[in-house]
């Protein structure tokens, strides 16, 4: 694998990059200076609205859609990143689906999607990550730090997170030698429209109270820590890494 010079502008996929997390994760990347490809589901519209305002603060962005658990439109996604920017060095995995009941209702249907999209869209994802990211590149994909608070009704969700992070601790020896970074990236409960619909304030009150700091997680707090990934932490690797102000 060819590697990057300090004067070649790195590029940074970010999966599921058109709102929450992921929309402050590439917007903080391409103020790092990358350029990055938003990638979204189905929402072409919301995608766009993070590359306008990327490129309205002066950045490189550009919006690509697909199907994350299908290979053949991924390697698509990844096939146009290389034809636009040259090469990829940060592939950011935030894409995911949550669907909560408690294990004895859950209907297997919602079961099925998430681990599609979870555990199957991560996995194909990170082989293509795996295959072309170039020397001093990352790869981070996501958890959730429910699977330390093993809170009731998350237990699918936990069990497709905890996937995540063994596929990803494999993968991370497994490019031994290729100079290129592993990590998933575990948020806490984090103030994002996904989280605080349908949830009263009094709830969102008390789960913020948990954490010794006293408040929700912002999308920002999230990427600041994938930026530090994505860039001067290479010396981190193969680590999952709670970002929830202390709540576990």
């Amino acid at each position: 694998m060819a590697s990057t010079s300090e004067t070649t502008t790195r590029v940074a996929i970010v999966t599921g990059g058109s709102g929450g997390i992921g929309r402050a994760t590439a917007e903080r990347l391409a103020a790092d200076g990358m350029a990055v490809v938003v990638h979204y589901a189905g929402n072409k519209a919301r995608a766009d609205e993070t590359v306008d305002a990327i490129t309205a603060a002066g950045g490189t962005a550009t919006a690509i859609g697909g199907d994350i658990a299908d290979e053949t439109e991924m390697a698509a996604l990844f096939e146009q990143t290389q034809a636009l920017y040259g090469g990829v060095d940060v592939v950011v995995n935030t894409a995911g689906v949550m669907l909560l009941s408690p294990i004895v209702d859950l209907d297997f249907a919602d079961f099925d999607r998430m681990m599609r999209t979870n555990v199957r869209g991560t996995f194909v994802v990170s082989q293509l990550a795996a295959r072309q990211l170039r020397s001093g590149g990352a790869l981070i994909n996501f958890s959730t730090s429910v699977s330390r608070l093993q809170q009731p009704t998350y237990g699918a969700y936990a069990a497709t997170k905890g996937a995540v992070e063994s596929l990803t601790m494999i993968l991370a020896r497994e490019l031994r030698g290729r100079d290129v970074t592993v990590n998933v990236v575990a948020p806490g409960p984090t103030a994002t429209p996904l989280f605080l619909d349908g949830k009263p304030q009094q709830v969102i009150d008390h789960i913020a109270s948990l954490a010794p700091l006293e408040r929700l997680g912002t999308p920002d707090d999230i990427a600041e820590t994938v930026a530090f990934l994505a860039g001067p932490a290479r010396w981190v690797n193969g680590q999952v890494l709670y970002i929830n102000g202390g709540i576990a």
